[in-house]
């Protein structure tokens, strides 16, 4: 049994014990009244008493107790509650008349009396309430059927009746027409009522039911009574206060206890755990003897008379025959309605069958056993397998051996459900079809006579669908392996699984360098094609456990799961050498439509320490790989928790250098440009300067790659020219005009936002003539379009701009520069300037730039001069200007004024040496001649002197 069974089981026993006591009061009280009236209670008079007022006490107890009860209840029950009370109520006036006559009075009860009339007004509210406690016919048959039965029942009571004993007292002597019909008409009520009561007690509704059993047994023993009183033997010696009077007296008690002693009582057992094969009532098969028992009975009565040699009376005659024309009407109706509910039944049956048969569903019935009962003809296409064949066998041998057991556990957890909670379950597993190969199947199960129901479907194609589109989202479209969500959730799992004793799983991050440039100059198709030849050396590199992924772009990540070993140091030897060798593996020419195609891998290590989360692992990893990048790509190295500082510390400051510029806490330095024969300035460098709120004082390097914001740097750099160009009107306002020179990278000239109206605008509102400003373009960006950078730089020669090559010497597009842009001056890198005196092989590699730039009739200017040796080696090869700390480092405004003011800067000795020819730096006025210089040499500029210092 069921949890909620045990407690309903216990509320049953505990509602039932208070009930009990009930019934045993009532029994000794009705036990009490028959003794009392078999051993003739003591005297006439208590006799007397007690047979009246006794029996009109007990009535009035039942109507009273039936009108409290309905009036507490708002079902449709009410009504005939209420008709039960009225009832009990005219039973209660009729015993209280009979009293006054017998007691009070001490007088016979005369007939016809009061009492008469209360007694007659018994039945019919009776009557009528059973009729409402009765199930209602749904159609006009139910009701007339309802009515022949009752006609059935009363007519065949009547004719035995008849027979028996109302014959007589129809043809008592002496007796007045209105005493003869009251004689005939209490038993012809009871039989009315002992009808009502037979038929109805078949038809009784399912509420209440066993408030509605007590009522019922009540009123049958009344009439039992009633019966037994208008019987001529009985009635001629009938006294109040003898035994029949128990039988009222327990029926009125019985009739009050109904509807309260078993309220508490279930309605209707709880349903059955495994339910069994329907059985028809037996109160179904007494409703369908009905006709046939009446018919018995109105024989009896018939064959009475002819056994006692009676003449048979006509009364008997017309009601046998009353009762043979309903018998034959009502089979005639329960013919008709029989031959429509097969005819239904075959149409559903039909109806039914059409749809098993052709649902592409197949359904399956299985006995308790597990063996196949039915299987509908839709396993030959779902399954390839004939019905017939399936018929008889295993259920269990169809099903995949591996999904057997938890199929089982379903099934069984399944029947030992309710079935109200759980009237359906549904399974999915793999069967066996009829080529050999197994296909998905999901069942709907249904309980069948203790057996299953399987509605299956074939679901192949959707486990399939579902297993690809699962695929698809865990794994990259272009390589196949597995995606950043995919690789977290394994980093998840071997940081969740791993020992506390195995610190040793590391996580590789790997980027492709030069990955792009082959995007640029080959196409993206053969970038595509080199992923996934990449995608494929990485897995083929990992061991079976250890898992790479593609984390999108040209970056990939492996996990590398630890070995138990607990040398820290020795694994992470072991480790670097693993990354060491998938670095050189990727490193090695890719074979791509007949072109070896190169490029290099840089590979971050983070190791997974204690009470770590993937996604700080990963982070780490990334930082790693950066790190490896930024320190000259094609290596690999290891996490350092220093790593991670620095980045907060670049982050905090990205985020103070965005309000910087608003906050005017950039300054602009000129670091002045010295002919290296004459020592005068002849131009100066503008530079910006970050002293943060802090006091710190951040170089360009530093503050730009902390901020590598297009849109930020961008802002700076329109900063820069605006504060450069209004800084030279300036002075050449108060006499020191001299040109300056501002570094702009080569995608900012191309930028939008930096449009070519905005250069010529600022030209002409600050009044600054032709020459007076110089841009230095950086040659290092490759992602400048040359074509697009030309036409920018034509334009911009068109508006007096002069355009100086910074950095010549260090970028892989110098030459392609130098060969296509309009280029007026040459600025040499700081890298050959630095070693042009130690190293004989940059000293000659400086020359020949130097005499390229000659040939091409450019000036050139040296960046980075900062030793006397450093000016004499450059002055000797030919280099015209130099720019460093052998003159001056970056000065502010008031310095830089004190230092035109003064003219030169002392030059180192040997300052005589002769030097290359070459011409002046445009704009300068100084030129270079192949004899020495004399100080007084210059070619001024048509439009301003640029050294007046002279």
């Amino acid at each position: 049994m069921s949890a909620d069974g045990v407690l309903l089981g216990r509320r049953t026993v505990t509602g039932s014990g208070s009930g009990l006591v009930a019934q045993l009061l009532l029994a000794l009280i009705c036990g009490g009244y028959a003794a009392g009236a078999a051993l003739g209670w003591g005297s006439h008079e208590l006799a007397l008493f007690m047979g009246d007022f006794g029996l009109s006490l007990a009535a009035a107890i039942a109507a009273v107790s039936c009108f409290f009860y309905a009036r507490g209840r708002g079902s449709r029950f009410k009504p005939a509650w209420l008709l039960f009370s009225f009832s009990s109520a005219m039973a209660s006036g009729g015993n209280a008349v009979w009293g006054w006559y017998e007691v009070i009075l001490d007088e016979p009860v005369p007939s016809p009396s009061l009492a008469d009339l209360f007694f007659l007004c018994f039945a019919p509210p009776a009557i009528v309430g059973l009729l409402v406690l009765a199930k209602r016919p749904v159609s006009r048959a139910g009701w007339l059927c309802l009515a022949l039965d009752s006609w059935l029942i009363g007519g065949s009571l009547l004719t035995l009746s008849w027979s028996l004993a109302l014959a007589r007292t129809a043809h008592f002597q002496g007796e007045s027409v209105t005493q003869a019909a009251l004689s005939l008409a209490y038993p012809l009520l009871d039989i009315v009522l002992v009808s009502m009561v037979l038929a109805l007690h078949f038809r009784r509704a399912t509420g209440s039911r066993s408030a509605v059993n007590t009522a019922i047994a009540a009123l049958a023993l009344t009439v039992l009574c009633d019966a037994l009183f208008t019987s001529p033997l009985l009635r001629e010696t009938y006294r109040s206060g003898q035994l029949l009077d128990a039988g009222w007296f327990a029926g009125s008690l019985l009739l009050a206890y109904a509807p309260w002693g078993m309220r508490r009582v279930p309605e209707s057992p709880p349903p059955p755990r495994h339910p069994r094969t329907p059985s028809r009532p037996i109160a179904g098969s007494l409703a369908a003897l009905t006709p046939y028992l009446a018919a018995a009975v109105c024989t009896l009565g018939i064959l009475y008379n002819v056994i006692e040699g009676r003449r048979v009376d006509r009364v008997v005659v017309l009601t046998g025959c009353a009762v043979v024309l309903a018998l034959v009407v009502r089979q005639g109706i329960m013919l008709v309605d029989n031959i429509a509910l097969t005819h239904e039944l075959a149409q559903k049956e039909n109806h039914f069958r059409s749809l098993v048969q052709g649902s592409s569903d197949v359904i399956m019935i299985a006995a308790p056993s597990g063996i196949l009962r039915y299987v509908s003809p839709a396993a030959t296409g779902v399954y390839g397998r004939e019905a017939e064949d399936l018929v008889g066998a295993e259920l269990a041998s169809i099903i995949h051996p591996d999904d057997l057991g938890r199929v089982v556990h379903e099934v069984r957890r399944f029947l030992a459900a309710p079935p109200s909670e759980e009237p359906t379950t549904r399974i999915e597993c793999r069967f066996r079809s009829g080529a050999g190969d197994w296909l998905n199947v999901e069942s709907t199960v249904n309980r069948h006579q203790g057996g299953l129901i399987f509605n299956s479907r074939d679901v192949t194609e959707r486990v399939r669908l579902q297993a690809q589109l699962q695929h698809n989202a865990e794994h990259d479209p272009l390589t196949d392996l597995p995606n950043r969500a995919l690789f977290t959730e394994r980093v998840r799992q071997a940081l969740s699984g791993r020992r506390t004793t195995d610190p040793g799983t590391a996580v590789l991050f790997i980027d492709l360098d030069g990955f792009k440039g082959v995007n640029d100059r080959l196409g993206h198709q053969v970038g595509d094609e080199l992923l996934i030849l990449a995608a494929h050396r990485l897995q083929d590199s990992v061991r079976a456990g250890d898992t790479a992924a593609r984390l999108g772009g040209d970056e990939f990540a492996a996990i590398v799961l630890g070995d138990g070993n607990d040398d820290l140091t020795a694994r992470e030897h072991q480790v670097h050498e693993i990354a060491d060798r998938l670095r050189l593996t990727l490193s090695q020419p890719y074979r791509i439509d007949g072109n070896d195609v190169r490029v290099a891998a840089s590979i971050g290590i983070a190791f997974a320490e204690p009470g770590i989360t993937p996604t700080e692992l990963m982070r780490n990893a990334d930082l790693a790989m950066y790190r490896a990048k930024a320190a000259g790509k094609n290596r690999v190295e290891l996490y350092a928790p220093q790593m991670q500082a620095d980045v907060v510390r670049k982050t905090e400051l990205a985020t103070r250098l965005r309000t910087a510029l608003h906050d005017g806490e950039f300054a602009l330095l000129h670091q002045p440009v010295v002919h290296l024969t004459t020592g005068r300035v002849s131009a100066v460098a503008a530079q910006a300067r970050w002293r943060s709120a802090q006091g710190i004082l951040f170089t360009p390097a530093e503050f730009l790659r902390a901020g590598d914001d297009s849109d930020r740097t961008a802002e700076l750099g329109r900063w820069l020219l605006e504060e450069a160009v209004s800084h030279a009107v300036e002075r050449a306002r108060i006499g020191h005009p001299v040109p300056v020179a501002v570094r702009l990278p080569a995608r900012r000239l191309l930028d939008k936002s930096l449009p070519l109206g905005s250069i010529e605008s600022l030209l002409s509102r600050h009044g600054l003539p032709s020459g007076a400003l110089m841009i230095e373009l950086s040659d290092s960006d490759p992602r400048a379009s040359l074509d697009e950078l030309e036409h920018r730089l034509i334009a911009l020669r068109r508006l007096g701009v002069r355009i100086a090559l910074d950095g010549f010497g260090s970028g892989y597009a110098a030459i392609s520069a130098l060969r296509r842009l309009p280029v007026d001056v040459l600025k040499l890198d700081r890298g050959l300037v630095e070693g042009v005196v130690e190293s004989a092989r940059l000293h000659k590699i400086t020359a020949g730039l130097l005499r390229i730039a000659g040939d091409l009739g450019m000036q050139s200017v040296a960046d980075g001069v900062d030793v006397p040796e450093q000016v004499l080696a450059l002055r000797a090869m030919g280099c015209t200007h130099g720019q460093g700390m052998a003159f001056s480092g970056p000065l502010d405004e008031y310095r830089l004024r004190r230092a035109l003011l003064a003219g030169t800067y002392p030059l180192p000795d040997g300052a005589a040496q002769p030097v290359l020819t070459g011409s002046a730096l445009p704009g300068s006025g100084l030129s270079v001649r192949s004899s020495r210089p004399s100080p007084g040499d210059r070619i001024p500029h048509p439009s301003m002197p640029l050294d007046p210092l002279k």
